[in-house]
């Protein structure tokens, strides 16, 4: 069971919900038939909810989990974007996508444990509502993705940073192919820290009302099913291990593992201009090094994309007319410029997110060091 594991709540009208039992503080997103995609009310409201609570002795732990049988976030709502980018000025968008940036890092500083069930689909904005948090829950029914490149735009809610930590090449190869991956690969890339099977999602959420997370998880986490990114380690770090998508193309096309081939297969379908600015972003994403850094980076890059021909393309080809066809511009490799590319780079003066502060570092706690 997905997301309304252990609450017993009626799916009301509001798109995301909010109740405590025992020690557990709880969000439910509650937008099942749109997967529950992230919109900008649903942002503030997790933000205020995670504002009371923080400063409430009765919560211990917060929980979040997606209403439905199909998985915790498949984005955000980027139909509205889509519209805004179109018929508008991006100030919707951008506006959206503060808040949200903004909720994100929180979550990674967040003081008590958030625990994030990731079962089912995970993908853009729910992986930064969950994959930030402290204590990171997959099952066998987990399918986690930043598949942004797919409608011409770039990971974005820390992804970039998240990616940048997988061992070797494997958050280069994610972020360019926008793959999904199962439970055992999202431990091995560091975006997952334990594995429960489904079935047992109802008893740790309840156990979590009356005992500690630790004690908690100590009941129920089992071993994780094997992934498939290790055995693939060899050729993914050979191939993306360089500094252009044009070489790591040919790297892969001449490799001969025939998972090297499908992902070259799968690049070649990709927006040009966006797989350029993800490869530039993921490199730059590691020596920023910070979450807010990145951040800071990610909103200049979503911006930019705004007023870029293959957002709007990509999600009317992938979600409004679902035609699958996207006419990309320009639509080869060889016509992105650097200076194409730098453009997404550049400083938005008044307009920055300025997560990161005057120093260039905001970050007050980072996850990997926070008791669970």
């Amino acid at each position: 069971m997905t997301g309304t594991t252990g609450t017993g709540l009626p799916h009301s009208g509001e798109p995301v919900l909010f109740h405590t039992a025992g020690r557990a503080a709880h969000i439910t997103l509650n937008r099942p038939k749109a997967l529950n995609a992230l919109n900008h009310e649903m942002v503030r409201r997790i933000d205020a909810a995670l504002t009371a609570w923080e400063h409430d002795p009765a919560v211990e732990t917060v929980v979040i989990t997606g209403a439905g049988e199909r998985g915790l976030c498949a984005g955000g709502d980027i139909r509205a974007v889509h519209d805004d980018a179109r018929d508008g000025d991006g100030t919707a968008s951008a506006a959206f996508w503060r808040d949200e940036y903004h909720l994100n890092a929180r979550i990674a500083q967040y003081p008590k444990p958030y625990v994030a069930v990731m079962d089912g689909i995970v993908m853009g904005g729910g992986v930064g509502l969950s994959a930030h948090g402290s204590v990171r829950i997959v099952t066998e029914r987990s399918r986690i993705a930043m598949p942004e490149t797919g409608i011409g735009f770039v990971p974005d809610v820390g992804g970039t940073h998240l990616l940048g930590l997988a061992p070797g090449e494997l958050g280069t190869h994610l972020a360019l192919t926008g793959a999904q991956i199962g439970a055992g690969d999202a431990l091995l890339c560091g975006l997952a820290d334990h594995y429960v099977p489904s079935a047992a999602l109802r008893d740790l959420v309840d156990d979590l009302a009356a005992i500690s997370v630790h004690d908690a998880l100590a009941r129920h986490v089992q071993p994780p099913p094997q992934g498939e990114l290790a055995e693939r380690r060899e050729w993914i770090d050979l191939c993306y291990g360089t500094g252009t998508v044009e070489e790591i193309l040919r790297r892969l096309l001449a490799h001969g593992d025939p998972g090297a081939k499908e992902a070259a297969e799968t690049l070649l379908a990709k927006s040009p201009t966006a797989l350029k600015v993800t490869l530039a972003s993921m490199r730059r994403a590691r020596r920023l090094g910070v979450l807010e850094r990145v951040l800071d980076q990610e909103f200049r890059v979503s911006c930019a994309a705004l007023s870029t021909p293959d957002l709007v393309e990509g999600i009317r080809a992938q979600v409004i007319d679902k035609d699958r066809s996207p006419s990309w511009s320009p639509a080869a490799l060889a016509e992105v410029s650097d200076a194409d590319v730098d453009r997404f780079f550049a400083p938005l003066g008044d307009r920055e997110l300025g997560l990161a502060g005057p120093n260039g570092n905001n970050s007050r706690t980072s996850r990997a060091v926070r008791d669970k």
